[in-house]
């Protein structure tokens, strides 16, 4: 049997560490660095981002990210890169994700740089595409992780709380997937079955966020960079990184790609929607009842959704929730493994079930 477990070739988290992004850079290249960064850092962080290369004479190519993570807004990078030598990503998931893809069709190494602990995308060797108008398009797998995974929890304490939450979201979301992955034997993004080290990253992703999630989400809020904090940003960036990459993703992201059909979802953070698609696949997996207690409690306590509603679709029809199933099914998609057939129907079930389980638990 082969086992695969793929990691960044160096993750660092610390305070202050953008401030020494050009002695990174360096590192890695010469010619230039090809900066994509997100608007939002752009209007707080650019004269820091910047510092660095400016101290140094290093040279450097500073492009804002559009919002989405299209082909269009890939091409529009790859066209501008102009023989600078390394790609480096700063600010959210799409922004990272561009970037590792427009490095990728460069054939340039790739620093990434997240400015919150919002998804498990940094350290993977993958990028989601989305078309123009943010609907899921595909998965493209690329050959190699990250050279390099920055982590600056100065400002990542400082980023709005919703993005942390977000990363629980999607972080709870990997041991459940990655048990569902060893059930039935799946081959993984890596091209293996999962490692005992890979499914230990996985389980103590799930493990720290239990035990320090609540007590981060109030640290956040004020800005605070306290242990559990520090805990919960390896866990949902780290730990559940290489937890889902090299155990395997099921149910639970494949129905937040199905979801992105529905146009309410949209304003949604990616986190938030695979949140909801863990509950529903624990409907799927006929999870204990403890397991569903530690859900929704978790959830209610860091604000992660439990309703349609609370995913803007509080009004979708049987026929939306179908619509949902079906793209979740998609064959080129995760849902495939589940140890057990999932069909269209029994995601559409599932959605709606969680929204009246929602009124039960409380």
């Amino acid at each position: 049997m082969r086992k695969v477990l793929c990691s960044p070739g160096s993750y660092i988290q610390e305070a202050d560490a953008l401030s020494a992004l050009a002695d990174e850079y360096r590192e890695l290249g010469s010619a230039g660095a090809y900066l994509i960064v997100d608007p939002f850092i752009d209007s707080m962080y650019r004269d820091l981002i910047v510092s660095g290369f400016e101290k140094s004479g290093t040279p450097y190519h500073y492009e804002v990210f559009k919002g989405e993570c299209s082909m269009t807004e890939v091409n529009r990078h790859k066209g501008l890169l102009d023989g600078n030598d390394v790609v480096v990503g700063i600010g959210g998931g799409k922004t990272l994700d561009t970037s590792k893809a427009v490095a990728h069709f460069a054939g340039t190494p790739v620093i990434i740089c997240p400015t919150a602990a919002s998804s498990d995308a940094p350290c993977s060797r993958l990028s989601v595409l989305y078309t123009d108008d943010g609907q899921f398009d595909r998965y493209l797998p690329l050959p190699k992780n990250p050279d390099k995974v920055i982590m600056d929890t100065t400002i990542i304490a400082k980023a709005p709380a919703r993005f942390l939450v977000a990363g629980f979201g999607d972080a709870y979301a990997t041991w459940f997937e990655a048990a569902a992955c060893i059930r039935s034997s799946a081959i993984t993004m890596t091209g293996g079955h999962a490692t005992n080290a890979a499914e230990a990253m996985a389980r103590l992703c799930h493990d720290l966020l239990v035990a320090d999630g609540v007590k981060a989400l109030a640290a956040a809020k004020k800005g605070l960079a306290t242990p559990a904090l520090e805990q919960v940003i390896e866990a949902n960036t780290l730990l559940s990184g290489i937890g889902f990459e090299s155990s395997g993703l099921a149910a639970a992201h494949a129905i937040h790609n199905g979801l992105t059909v529905l146009e309410g979802t949209h304003r949604y953070l990616h986190g938030e929607k695979v949140a909801y698609g863990t509950l529903a696949q624990f409907v799927l997996e006929d999870r204990p009842t403890a397991d569903f207690e530690e859900a929704f409690g978790f959830f209610r306590a860091v604000g992660l959704p439990t309703t349609l509603a609370g995913i803007g679709i509080a009004d979708a029809t049987d026929a939306d929730l179908l619509k949902v199933g079906e793209l979740a099914c998609d064959p080129a998609d995760t849902m495939g493994n589940m140890p057990f057939e999932v069909t269209p129907a029994d995601v559409a079930a599932a959605l709606r079930a969680v929204n009246e389980l929602d009124a039960v638990t409380g």
